[in-house]
């Protein structure tokens, strides 16, 4: 399943400018002096988006920095995915942004573009023990706008039950091709009347982007731009049709129901389709879902093509304000939180699994049996993943909106794939502003 999109594409972060003359007092410090700095402790507004348990673990990390540096206050600052962005924005238009905040990778570039975020490479902030790959995957115009703070990677779940119970093996994930899997697909579908080989994958943009780098391609390019050709987006499309005919995925009213779904309510959570797409780390939320033991497996097409297409996903970026009051004892919080053990023992796998591979492998016991699953399938890809995309330029955010959409009108036969390859590429250059 893929993430979440959002309305609020339209980011009114254009105030970001002069924020420094705008700034609402943060506290008594000096500028990057020392924590106090004779003026009583120094206040650090911490942002994050997420559900009660994130919001619960994160007032204990705050209690653990503060209690460790008694002159620095965080003051925690939250609300859900949907709302996150639009307080954001408002908050950064009004010369208000956190000291601290989250970032997720479509919007990075954005804001960091315009200003708004720190660069961390200035700041003594340690990151020998992340993957370089992983590192620069929140890089964005020569700067390091957000520091990982936990990876996963899309995946394709499989559920071992349902393909017993349609007499059809389960595939082996480090050899099968594209024309395997909708072979699979279809005999699963065609084993009963109330099971599905999967759930529809043409309206994932994650997924199509695995298809692109497999052949080569790229959904973005470093310099922002669309990288793939069109041919390939049809291409995608056609697998989908060709299931859809098939009955190797459900019919086109279903697949639309299905978008956005929660993990309980999809048919994989359900048990009945074989295989689904979704982040390595959802694997524990759908096995509690379905109450079965999945599989994690690779995207087909992995050994096919010119090279594989999987990638590492920051589940999320901290990222620091560039008009902080008080940057030295924001890049310790910053530190803190991602390098140190204690912090990794709180968080374990909920923004992914630790990007500091010290850390991950210092919590790994501690891990429920789900996520240490996720973890050794993770340390399975490390010599096959080959590097990782671009950051996503201004306007991505807009992207899944679009193709969801377009997905739609080619599933219900409204536009011919071609038809809809050509008019995505016309809105999603035009909300990027490609050229």
């Amino acid at each position: 399943m893929f993430l979440a999109t959002t309305a609020a594409a339209a980011l009114a972060v254009t105030a970001a400018c002069g924020q420094s003359e705008n700034m609402n007092e943060q506290g008594g410090g000096d500028d990057g002096g020392e924590a106090g700095g004779g003026g009583g402790p120094v206040e650090l507004r911490y942002a994050w988006w997420g559900s009660d348990f994130r919001h619960e673990y994160n007032q204990q990390l705050i209690e653990m920095f503060e209690a460790e540096h008694p002159d620095i206050d965080i003051v925690p600052d939250f609300t859900d995915w949907e709302s996150y962005w639009d307080k954001l924005s408002t908050s950064v238009a009004g010369g208000d942004t956190p000291d601290i905040m989250h970032q997720e990778e479509r919007y990075l570039r954005e804001y960091g573009s315009r200003g708004v975020l720190a660069d961390l490479s200035q700041y003594d902030i340690r990151t020998d023990a992340i993957d370089p790959n992983i590192l620069a995957s929140g890089e964005a115009d020569g700067a390091l706008y957000g520091l990982v703070n936990g990876v996963n990677v899309y995946s394709i779940l499989a559920n071992p039950r349902v393909f017993e119970d349609a007499g059809v093996e389960m595939p082996d994930d480090t050899t099968w091709t594209w024309e395997e899997y909708q072979e699979a697909m279809t005999a699963v579908g065609a084993s009963g009347e109330d099971v599905y080989g999967v759930v529809d994958h043409g309206a994932n943009e994650a997924g199509f982007h695995v298809f692109a780098r497999q052949h080569g391609q790229s959904l973005y390019t470093e310099d922002g731009q669309l990288g793939y050709e069109d041919e390939l987006l049809v291409e995608w499309w056609n697998i989908a049709l060709n299931l859809q005919e098939s009955g190797g995925q459900t019919p086109a009213s279903l697949s639309t129901e299905q978008v956005g779904a929660s993990p309980e309510e999809t048919l994989f959570g359900q048990g009945r389709a074989a295989v689904g797409v979704w982040w390595s780390n959802q694997l524990a939320t759908l096995e509690d879902a379905s109450g079965e033991q999945l599989e994690l497996l690779r995207w087909p097409g992995e050994t096919q093509f010119e090279q594989p297409g999987m990638y590492f996903k920051p589940g999320m970026y901290i990222s620091m304000s560039a008009d902080t009051e008080h940057p030295e004892e924001a890049a310790m919080f910053i530190d803190w939180m991602n390098n140190s053990v204690e912090a990794g023992e709180v968080i374990l796998a909920d923004r992914g699994l630790p990007a500091n591979l010290e850390v991950r492998e210092a919590i790994a016991p501690m891990l429920p049996e789900p996520d240490q699953r996720g973890a050794a399938f993770l340390k399975d890809l490390e010599d096959e993943i080959v590097d990782s995309p671009p950051v996503p330029p201004v306007g991505s955010g807009e992207t899944q909106d679009i193709m969801t959409r377009y997905n739609s009108e080619v599933l219900f036969g409204r536009l011919t794939p071609e038809e809809a390859a050509a008019q995505f590429r016309e809105e999603v250059e035009a909300a990027i502003g490609a050229s």
